[in-house]
């Protein structure tokens, strides 16, 4: 299923591959929400979306809230501003107003990603949005992406927070899912950046995560990545580059499925994600 933003590293084209790895389980939460490509191609009960983005996260909450007015605000935009001079109007507006309604602000965001340069979203230090224009013959505006969406989202929450404070809500019967910025690519989509040291981090809170949580994570295939992930199982699996420079030329990457879980199985029912129907672990939790 397309997502309703171009995004670095979206998911939508290995999902066949990452399914294999996510579990069955009541609620699906995810720390980098991304594209939400993984919550638009799985069937959880329930999911937890957040991301230290907070335009990210007021786009899908807007949708959710308010997608027909939304649409209209965001079509208006496509159709009315199909200039590059229009397109660094839209960025200074989006820039610039800080009282500008969140409503709007999604829209312009959706504006900026679709008309940008191959849909990177990056900031500077100043936190401002500074993409330059994509030069794109017809941006395509994703009206059944939006659609759909809506639909899914009432499922979801959606929450503008660091991957720490998004982990302390995982309760049982969750899955964690974790795509966060590449080992060794562009992580700027927002101003502070995600380091190594944020990488380690991360895979050190996560190590704890799995001790009573399912935790599957995504990243580069490098030397860091596979020792900070070694308490894992690790699965190397080949991506076509779908942004960047590189990106249209056939360019492959490797990339690591991470995959940890409890050695006792939560007591709790379940949810398959294939047949969309209850389930019941044949092994119950032992302490």
């Amino acid at each position: 299923m397309s997502t309703i933003l171009k995004w670095a590293g979206n998911k939508s084209r290995v999902m066949s591959e990452l399914l294999t790895h996510l579990p069955a389980g009541n609620r699906l939460v995810e720390p980098f929400a991304g594209s939400c490509a993984v919550m638009m191609n799985t069937d959880y009960r329930e999911y937890l979306i957040a991301d230290i983005n907070h335009d990210l996260i007021n786009l899908y909450q807007q949708i959710k809230e308010h997608s027909s007015p939304f649409i209209m605000a965001a079509f208006t935009l496509f159709t009315q501003n199909r200039t590059e001079e229009s397109y660094y109007q839209i960025r200074d507006e989006f820039n610039n107003s800080a009282s500008m309604p969140l409503l709007e602000r999604a829209a312009h965001f959706l504006y900026l990603n679709r008309h940008g340069y191959r849909g990177v979203c990056r900031y500077n230090r100043r936190g401002e949005f500074n993409i330059p224009y994509g030069n794109y013959a017809e941006p395509y505006f994703p009206l059944a992406e939006i659609e759909t969406f809506a639909e899914k989202a009432r499922r979801a929450t959606f929450i503008c927070a660091d991957y720490r404070e998004t982990l302390d809500m995982v309760k049982t019967g969750d899955v964690v899912y974790c795509d966060p910025p590449y080992h060794g690519t562009f992580t700027d989509y927002h101003t502070g950046g995600f380091t190594e040291d944020d990488q380690h981090s991360l895979a050190c809170y996560l190590l704890g995560v799995s001790e009573s949580h399912p935790v599957v994570v995504s990243n580069s295939d490098t030397m860091f990545t596979r020792s900070i992930y070694r308490a894992f199982g690790i699965t190397k699996i080949s991506v076509a580059r779908a942004v960047g420079v590189k990106a249209g030329e056939k360019k492959r990457a490797s990339e690591i499925i991470a995959v940890r879980t409890p050695k006792w199985t939560p007591d709790f029912i379940g949810f398959d994600m294939a047949s969309g129907s209850d389930w019941s672990p044949e092994i119950q939790a032992t302490k």
